[in-house]
C-alpha cells in the first residue's frame, strides 16, 4: 500500500508538470526565433508572452482539452491548436507562416492633407492608469485601449501616450496595435507588422512618449481603436494619465474586451485627413472620445479642495441624526442663511472657492448630501430629490432656521427646486446650478456614459458599490419636475449653467422660462463644472442675486 501511495504521488506529479509547456516561437520563413508573442487560450483572461529569444512557458492545467491555444503576433498568421494536442509535446517549436503582403496599385493623386490631432491630451499626475507588475502580475499583460472616429479617410503619423511618472530598472517593454470596430469593441488587429518600442526615461519629453508611425502608411476611416500592452515585466512603475468622464477598453490577455467608463488612458494621435476624400458619416465624435468637449478634466480643482479644511473641519463641522442616516454639514459665517448642496457624488469640499468668500456675508450651512461625503446612509432604499430636500428641511428646523437660500451645483440645485416646491414658506431663494427638471434634459452622450457605468456595476455585483450605483441610479432615473411643477415655485429662482454644459441649453431655457420668478444666466465658454472653472463669476452673482 506504502509503494502504491509513492506511485500515486509521482504520477499526479509527472501530470501536474505535463500541464505545463514551454516551446520557441520560430519564424518559417526566416528560420529564427520572434520576440514578444502572445501565447494563450481563446476567450480566456491568462497566457504568456515569449521573450526575446522566442521562448515561452504555459501552465494549461486549468483548461479545457477542448479549448483552442491562439499564438499570433502582428505580421504572422494566427496559429491554432486545442490544448490536448498543444500538452503532447514539450520544449517543442511552433512555427509561424509570414502574412503575404498584398502591394496594391496606387493612383498618385493630389490630396488635400490637413493635420488633426485626435484623443485624450490631458497631463493629469492625479487620475492615471497604473502599469505596476509587481502589484497584479495576472493583470500585467492586459491590454488598454481609445476608440477613435475618422469621418474621412486619414493617415496616423505619431501615437502620443502621456506618461505622468516613470520608474524602471531596464526599458519597458510595450506594443501599440491598431484594431478595427465591432459591436463597439476592439476587434481585428489591422496592422501588418508588429509596432514594439523599449521605452526609456529619456525618450519621453515633457511627458509625452511619441511613436513615429509615419512611415508605416496606416491609413484609418470609421471607428477604430488604438491599443496599448506591456510585455515584458520590470520592477518599478510606470503611470499613464487619465481623463474622467471618458470611455476607454480593456482586456486581460485573450479574454473580452470591456468598457472602463470612469476613466481613460491619455492616448492621443497625430493625423493627416484626406479632405478630398468621401464622407463615411457626418463629422461627428472624431476625436475618439463620447464626452469630448462636454466634460473638462477638473483633476487640479479636486487636489485643491482635497487640500482645504471644508468637508473635514472637526471644529465647525456637526452631524444630525435622521432616520437611516447621519447628516454631516459644516456652518460658517453669519447673516442670512444660505445652504450649500453639492453635486453627486461630490462633497462639501466642492464648494471650497465659495465658502470664504460667501461666508463673509451670509451664514454658510454647507452639506454633505445622504450617502455621499461624510454622511451616511444606511437603507437600501433608492435615493430620491425629494428625500434631498426633506433632509435639508430637518436640517433647517434644527439649526431654528425658518427661510433659507439654497444654491444648488447639479444634484443639489435639483435638490434647490425641489425644496422651493415643497416648502415654499420656508424657502427664500434659491440659486440653481446646471440643474435639470427631468432626465431628458441631460445630453445624451452623458446618460449614454451613466447607463454603461450602471452596466458594469450591475455586472461587478459587488455590495461595497451598492451606494454607488444608487447615485448612478438616481441621475437616470430623476428628478420628475413637470412645467407644471416649476410653474407653482413662487420664490425667485436664478437659474444658472455653461453654454457646454451637459445640461442642454434648451432645457435650462425652459426651465427658467416656467418658473415665474426665474433669472437666467448662460455662462460663455463654461462646461458643468462652473463652481470649480468660474468660481469669481459664481460667487459674485450669488451676492448680487441674494442682494436684491
Amino acid at each position: 500500500m506504502k509503494k502504491l501511495n509513492i506511485l500515486f504521488c509521482v504520477f499526479a506529479a509527472y501530470s501536474l508538470h505535463a500541464q505545463i509547456i514551454s516551446g520557441t516561437v520560430i519564424s518559417k520563413n526566416e528560420n529564427k526565433p520572434i520576440a514578444y508573442v502572445k501565447v494563450g487560450v481563446e476567450k480566456e483572461n491568462a497566457g504568456t508572452v515569449s521573450d526575446e529569444k522566442g521562448n515561452f512557458t504555459i501552465d494549461l492545467s486549468r483548461f479545457n482539452p477542448s479549448q483552442k491555444i491562439r499564438i499570433e503576433v502582428p505580421g504572422y498568421e494566427l496559429y491554432s491548436e486545442t490544448v490536448q494536442n498543444f500538452r503532447k509535446q514539450n520544449q517543442r517549436q511552433v512555427f509561424l507562416n509570414e502574412k503575404v503582403k498584398t502591394i496594391k496599385e496606387v493612383n498618385i493623386k493630389v490630396k488635400k492633407l490637413v493635420d488633426k490631432n485626435w484623443g485624450v491630451n490631458t497631463k493629469t499626475k492625479s487620475v492615471i492608469y497604473s502599469v505596476n507588475p509587481q502589484f497584479r502580475k495576472e493583470d500585467f499583460l492586459g491590454e488598454t485601449a481609445l476608440e477613435f472616429n475618422a469621418s474621412k479617410r486619414s493617415k496616423i503619423k505619431n501615437i502620443n501616450l502621456n506618461i505622468a511618472s516613470y520608474v524602471s530598472d531596464k526599458p519597458v517593454v510595450m506594443r501599440y496595435s491598431v484594431y478595427t470596430e465591432k459591436n463597439g469593441f476592439p476587434d481585428q488587429n489591422i496592422l501588418d507588422e508588429e509596432i514594439t518600442v523599449e521605452l526609456t526615461q529619456d525618450m519621453i519629453k515633457d511627458g509625452t512618449y511619441t511613436m513615429d508611425v509615419n512611415d508605416r502608411n496606416i491609413w484609418v476611416q470609421g471607428k477604430f481603436f488604438i491599443g496599448i500592452q506591456f510585455l515584458k515585466e520590470f520592477d518599478g512603475m510606470v503611470k499613464i494619465s487619465a481623463a474622467l468622464f471618458r470611455t476607454g477598453f480593456i482586456r486581460k490577455f485573450y479574454g473580452d474586451w470591456q468598457k472602463m467608463t470612469l476613466a481613460a488612458p491619455a492616448i492621443n494621435i497625430d493625423v493627416k485627413v484626406d479632405k478630398s476624400a468621401k464622407n463615411t458619416r457626418d463629422e461627428t465624435a472624431a476625436l475618439g472620445d463620447d464626452l469630448e468637449g462636454l466634460v473638462s478634466d477638473v483633476s487640479q480643482y479636486n487636489i485643491e479642495s482635497g487640500n482645504s479644511i471644508y468637508g473635514k473641519n472637526d471644529a465647525l463641522g456637526a452631524y444630525l441624526p435622521l432616520k437611516d442616516t447621519r447628516l454631516y454639514y459644516e456652518i460658517y459665517g453669519e447673516g442670512e442663511p444660505l445652504f450649500l448642496l453639492h453635486g453627486n457624488s461630490g462633497s462639501i469640499k466642492d464648494f471650497y472657492q465659495q465658502i470664504p468668500v460667501l461666508s463673509g456675508k451670509f451664514k454658510i450651512i454647507a452639506i454633505d448630501t445622504r450617502g455621499q461625503g461624510k454622511s451616511i446612509d444606511t437603507s437600501e432604499k433608492s435615493f430620491t430629490y425629494k428625500q434631498f430636500a426633506d433632509d435639508v428641511k430637518a436640517l433647517a428646523d434644527k439649526l431654528e432656521l425658518k427661510k433659507i437660500n439654497i444654491a444648488g451645483w447639479s444634484d443639489g440645485g435639483i435638490t434647490g427646486l425641489e425644496f422651493a416646491l415643497k416648502y415654499p414658506e420656508n424657502c427664500n431663494k434659491v440659486i440653481a446650478i446646471g440643474a435639470n427638471a427631468f432626465p431628458e434634459g441631460v445630453d445624451e452622450r452623458l446618460v449614454s456614459h451613466m447607463k454603461n457605468q450602471l452596466l458594469v456595476l450591475d455586472i461587478e455585483n459587488k455590495p461595497e458599490k451598492f451606494n454607488e450605483r444608487r447615485l448612478v441610479e438616481i441621475m437616470l432615473n430623476e428628478p420628475h419636475l413637470s412645467k407644471k411643477d416649476l410653474s407653482k415655485i413662487k420664490s425667485p429662482v436664478l437659474v444658472i449653467a455653461g453654454d457646454r454644459d451637459v445640461i442642454k441649453q434648451e432645457h435650462t431655457e425652459m426651465i427658467a422660462k416656467q418658473i415665474p420668478n426665474a433669472e437666467l444666466k448662460i455662462y460663455k465658454d463654461a462646461t458643468h463644472m462652473i463652481p470649480f472653472e468660474n468660481a469669481d463669476e459664481l460667487n459674485k452673482d450669488i451676492v448680487e442675486f441674494l442682494g436684491k
